[in-house]
Order: structure tokens, then C-alpha cells, then sequence
């Protein structure tokens, strides 16, 4: 183990909370053009059950990843505590809305304090990223079935897929990178040499049985959350079929993923209200049930982010 310190001072810790406050007051924007009086009625008819239950259904989401993260670190060689491992996972998501994925990225600061090296939780982290990707292609595979016309929109995120897995499956990049950082100098040879190290890593993170394991986990904790959409339209009163409500939200976490913008801000949010209103959802429904999945998941993520770090920090874990 190294040092335990605290992984975050002061100004670390102001610019988090702007970034928050920046989001939040985005978000109110975007709640006010859709028009606040109908984003609130809507709450109303979700209703306190309905909001808790969508809730549940984000923490099963969670739960079911962070077992598959556990199955990456113990491929990887490394056992973490289920305590001290869920807390770092969960405030890996305080920093979600951190622009460039960078804040997603965060657990291996916390990690390397217990002695894990960069490049075993990156490809833990990247692990992760693939398998989320596989989960929502295939979710969104299943909501093709009856929108064939969408087709196009899906067509990134199953190439995505194809060249991530094609690239795992071949040992040819890892020796390339190795033999690349013998040769190179300075930065350029560290820079080579990690990245072998994370790529082998994720090959192993990508072992056959695991692979099974880990994205049956990730299918079932993406079906939570589109079920979680799913129910929302329904409580609202839209007659969505399922088929494209899990179509809709698939589509719009790939847009997400895809933008880089900070968990998936903006990108996110475009999709899913353009693809609703294209169903013929009235705009204030369309708005409001898109809020609502949001603040379920990605916001529900973020709180529980913050109180993780802030625990970690006051702990020392």
C-alpha cells in the first residue's frame, strides 16, 4: 500500500463543487425551457412511489456494475474489500460531469493510494466502458426490431463495439506497443510501455467465462434503467410502445458515451427529447420524462458520488 493522504485538497474540492453548481444551473435551464410548471406536474404524477422506484431500479444498475468492476480487479489480481472497493467505485462518480471522461477516471487516483497501478485500474476502467457499450448496443439492438428506420443512429456504437472486442481479442496491439516502447525515448517510452501494460490487462479482463459474466451483469443493469424510462413515459400517460422506450434510452446514453461531454450532458438530453418528440410526445411531457431519467440516474449517481468522496476523504480510505 502507499499513501492514504487525502486525494483531493481544497481547490480540488471547490472546483468539483462548481462544476456541480454549473451543471445544476444548466440543468434548471433546460428545465425552464421545457417549462418548469410542467417538469413539476409531471413529478407530481410520478409521484413519491414512482420516483423511489426508479431510484431502486438506478441502484440496482449500480450494484450490478460495481460487482462486475470487482470481477475486472480480481482477473487483474488485485482484491480489494467490497466496502472499501464500493466506496471508491461510487465516488468515481461524483466527478461524472468532469468534461473528458477524466472524472470517471478518478478511481485510479484512489486506487493507486492502495497499491494499484495505473495501468491495471485503467484497463479495469476500460473494461467497464466496453462492456457498458456492449449492454446499451444490445439494448438498443432489441428496440431496432420494431424502428428498423433508426438503424443508422445504432450503427456507431455496434462498429464501436466490434473494433473494441476485435482489438482485445488479439494480442498483436499489446506486442506492438511493447516492442514500440523499447524503441522509443523519454515520455514516448513510458507512454508505450503503460499502454501495453493497460491492454494486456484488459485482455485479461476479457478472458472468455469472464467476458459471459461481466456483460451478462452489465445487460441486466442497463435493462433496470431503461425499465426505469420505460415506466416513467407510462406514468405520464404516453403510449409509448416498450420496444421504443428502451429504444429511446439506449440511443441516447450511446449519443452520450459517444459526445464526450461530461456524463453525457447536452448530447444525452438532445437525443432523447428529439427521438420522443419524433414519436409525437408533446414537448412538456417530452422534456419532463427526460429530466426525470436523469435526475434518477445521472444525478442520483453524482449525489452518491460525493457523499463516497466525501467519506473517503474524512477516512482516509
Amino acid at each position: 500500500m502507499t499513501d492514504h493522504g487525502p486525494p483531493l485538497s481544497g481547490w480540488r474540492y471547490r472546483a468539483l463543487i462548481l462544476s456541480v453548481v454549473v451543471s445544476v444551473v444548466g440543468y434548471l435551464a433546460f428545465s425552464l425551457w421545457g417549462g418548469l410548471d410542467d417538469v413539476l406536474d409531471a413529478i407530481k404524477r410520478v409521484g413519491i412511489v414512482g420516483f423511489v422506484l426508479a431510484l431502486v431500479l438506478s441502484l440496482i444498475n449500480y450494484g450490478l456494475r460495481f460487482v462486475r468492476w470487482q470481477l475486472y480487479l480480481g482477473a487483474l489480481g488485485h482484491h480489494v474489500p467490497w466496502r472499501l472497493s464500493g466506496r471508491i467505485y461510487l465516488a468515481g462518480f461524483a466527478l461524472t460531469i468532469i468534461p473528458g471522461k477524466v472524472g470517471e477516471m478518478f478511481r485510479s487516483v484512489l486506487l493507486k493510494r492502495w497499491g494499484i497501478s495505473y495501468p491495471h485500474s485503467l484497463a479495469a476502467f476500460l473494461s467497464d466502458r466496453l462492456s457498458d457499450l456492449v449492454a446499451v448496443v444490445l439494448l438498443a439492438l432489441f428496440g431496432l426490431s420494431a424502428y428498423t428506420q433508426l438503424w443508422g443512429v445504432v450503427a456507431a456504437g455496434v462498429v464501436g463495439v466490434l473494433v473494441g472486442l476485435l482489438l482485445l481479442s488479439h494480442e498483436a496491439p499489446v506486442r506492438w506497443l511493447a516492442s514500440w516502447g523499447k524503441s522509443g525515448v523519454g515520455r514516448l517510452r513510458s507512454l508505450s510501455e503503460q499502454s501495453s501494460r493497460m491492454l494486456a490487462g484488459a485482455r485479461r479482463c476479457h478472458a472468455p467465462a469472464l467476458l459471459v459474466k461481466a456483460n451478462s451483469l452489465s445487460l441486466v443493469a442497463w435493462v433496470a434503467e431503461a425499465i426505469a424510462f420505460c415506466l416513467i413515459l407510462h406514468w405520464l400517460g404516453l403510449d409509448v410502445a416498450i420496444t421504443f422506450g428502451v429504444l429511446v434510452y439506449s440511443i441516447s446514453a450511446l449519443a452520450g458515451a459517444m459526445s464526450f461531454m461530461p456524463g453525457g450532458l447536452g448530447s444525452t438530453e438532445a437525443v432523447m427529447v428529439g427521438l420522443l418528440l419524433w414519436k409525437g410526445v408533446p414537448a412538456p411531457e417530452a422534456v419532463a420524462a427526460t429530466v426525470l431519467i436523469r435526475l434518477t440516474t445521472l444525478w442520483f449517481a453524482v449525489v452518491l458520488g460525493v457523499v463516497a468522496l466525501a467519506s473517503s476523504r474524512h477516512d482516509g480510505a
